[in-house]
């Protein structure tokens, strides 16, 4: 799940992004200062939006915000308060790693983009499909994975490119809005002794 307040932007509304709608209509129900959304055809929760919230938390900042054990629990009381069955469960995993690409190929139906295997931790593999031009095998870099914020509030999903399924990106220094981030295409290209699987720190992987 993915938490974003933006109060200038959308008011007071905390925003818990769930999935992706892929699309889909949606159907919305409210029950007192919490709306539940869902898909309409599979009845899959897409997102949960918590009105007049800073009645009951104090969020700082704006965008993509982390709360605490205690935030969480308040969340939950407020929706078993409100009649809804329903958690909020936070990811128990960072969405911005350390990544290695251990394979690649190229795409069957594309002359640019490759499907690459990128290890984010110990025995564990996603399938990225790429169009950088500096992807390569043993190359470690940043991987927004399902569930991650961009910078520029995009929000990042499974899905397919040209037929072919991808569980993440491969972000550059420029995505990821670095300081002095160079313009051209390309993927950030981490040390190699830099650990895989390690959460995205900008002071520790980037050197402008």
């Amino acid at each position: 799940m993915l938490f974003t307040y933006n109060p200038q932007g959308v008011g007071d509304v905390l925003m818990v992004v769930v999935a992706d709608d892929q699309g889909q209509a949606v159907e919305v129900e409210k029950k007192g200062a919490i709306a539940r959304i869902r898909r309409a055809d599979n009845q899959e929760i897409i997102a949960w939006n918590f009105f007049q919230v800073s009645d009951r938390l104090h969020l700082e900042g704006s965008g993509q915000v982390n709360l605490s054990e205690a935030d969480l629990a308040l969340l939950n009381d407020w929706l078993a308060a409100e009649g809804f069955e329903e958690r909020v469960v936070p990811f128990e995993s960072p969405r911005f790693v350390v990544g290695e690409i251990v394979e690649m190929e190229a795409h069957p139906d594309s002359d640019h983009l490759n499907i690459c295997q990128v290890a984010i931790g110990h025995d564990k593999t996603v399938q990225i499909v790429a169009g950088a031009p500096n992807a390569r095998v043993g190359l470690k870099t940043i991987v927004a994975l399902p569930g991650a914020m961009m910078p520029k509030g995009n929000l990042i999903f499974p899905g397919q490119l040209r037929g072919v399924e991808s569980f993440g990106m491969m972000c550059s220094p420029r995505e990821l809005a670095l300081p002095n981030a160079p313009q051209k295409r390309g993927i950030i290209e981490l040390a190699e002794g830099v650990l895989v699987g390690h959460a995205f720190d900008p002071v520790q992987h980037w050197e402008a």
